[in-house]
């Protein structure tokens, strides 16, 4: 198979970033500085992320709102033009077909943007026109991150969270949406084929560290964020990941709502998705089963890595709804198992010393 490059891929060549095969593009995994380099520089400073893999599908005109609406899990009536929303779109028994951004840029025009490998899935059901082509997105993630882009467009910087909004860049009309998915601060640029290698260079220049893949995840999962087809998937429901939040029940149809009523109404799911905290330095995975304290297997991670804040084990996993918060358990490693607790998350703002869990 012929993978797929972004606007931006000359761009990381020329930087010497690992490149590997991700939604079927290729995509910058670190570069020459490492992973654990460029997840720290987010955490402390400003990150610039290549995600110009996610989708956009466009749905404008007349009937686009009614058709979102009665496909998307949240309500549209939260917000308006001008802001961003995050949704799901779901089977009729209750699971996550993708999680999704939706971008309501003016009016009649909304820019969902769904994960890489799932695009084609979203456009099918939503219709639209796929434009992931035609332009690239820039992540520009961290405390100083908008600090750093109003070095280059102030109008951009300026942007609230979760709101969206336009900005000219050297001639040309971008999008700005004051969105992310490291848990800090931050802003995402959609621009297109003419400007996107002069603003990556102009970002890098005002102070953003170029950060592939590896540390979006490692920033993700310290954050607690789910990632479609770990946390979420077509077997698992937003009730069971913690989202319920994103379930418009004020809306009187939306593909699956049915099932995640029935849910709701027989006393909620009977597992819940945690986060992890191991007691060492290795990293549980994916896959791996989490024991009782004294026991047997209760349930599997999800997705694991080392927190380069914490410099501890973290992990997401599925146990039963009626574990406790706190409560004592064990990750089977390769090796042996490790023992770990269950957290909240975000897990980089814990208190190891315990005020957080």
């Amino acid at each position: 198979m012929t993978l797929r490059r972004t606007l931006l891929f000359d761009e990381h060549a020329r930087s010497s970033a690992k490149l590997v095969d991700f939604g079927g593009f290729e995509m910058p995994l670190s570069y020459p500085d490492g992973t654990i380099a460029e997840h720290l520089a987010c955490r402390r400073a400003a990150a610039v992320f290549d995600v110009s893999h996610l989708g956009t599908v466009r749905v404008e005109g007349e009937g686009a709102f009614d058709r979102l609406q009665a496909m998307l899990s949240n309500d549209l009536r939260k917000i308006g033009p001008g802001r961003a929303q995050y949704t799901h779109l779901l089977n009729e028994s209750g699971g996550v077909l993708d999680d999704i951004i939706v971008w309501w840029v003016s009016p009649g025009r909304f820019d969902v943007m769904p994960n890489a490998s799932n695009t084609e899935r979203v456009l099918e059901r939503l219709g639209g026109t796929d434009v992931t082509d035609t332009r690239a997105v820039l992540a520009v993630q961290g405390p100083t991150a908008r600090e750093v882009v109003a070095r280059v467009s102030p109008e951009a910087a300026a942007v609230g969270r979760f709101h969206v909004a336009t900005f000219t860049f050297e001639g040309e009309e971008c999008l700005v949406a004051g969105t992310g998915y490291t848990g800090e601060d931050g802003l995402e640029c959609a621009v297109g084929e003419e400007g996107a290698v002069a603003l990556w260079r102009a970002l890098v220049e005002a102070g953003a560290k170029p950060a592939g893949l590896g540390a979006r995840d490692t920033l993700r999962l310290e954050a607690g964020l789910p990632l479609h087809g770990h946390e979420l998937g077509p077997d698992i429901n937003p009730l069971e990941a913690g989202l319920g939040w994103v379930v418009g029940w004020e809306k009187d149809h939306f593909a699956g709502r049915e099932a995640l009523a029935s849910i709701r109404a027989a006393g909620g799911p009977s597992r819940r998705l945690v986060g992890l905290l191991t007691e060492g330095r290795r990293p549980p995975r994916e896959g791996d089963r989490v024991l009782e304290a004294d026991g047997g297997a209760i349930g599997a991670v999800t997705s694991g890595n080392f927190s380069p804040v914490l410099e501890r084990g973290i992990a997401l996993g599925f146990v039963p709804a009626a574990t406790m918060q706190g409560a004592p358990l064990r990750i089977e490693l390769r090796g042996g198992a490790v023992p770990a607790r269950v957290v909240r998350p975000p897990f980089f703002r814990l208190d190891l010393d315990g005020a957080d869990t």
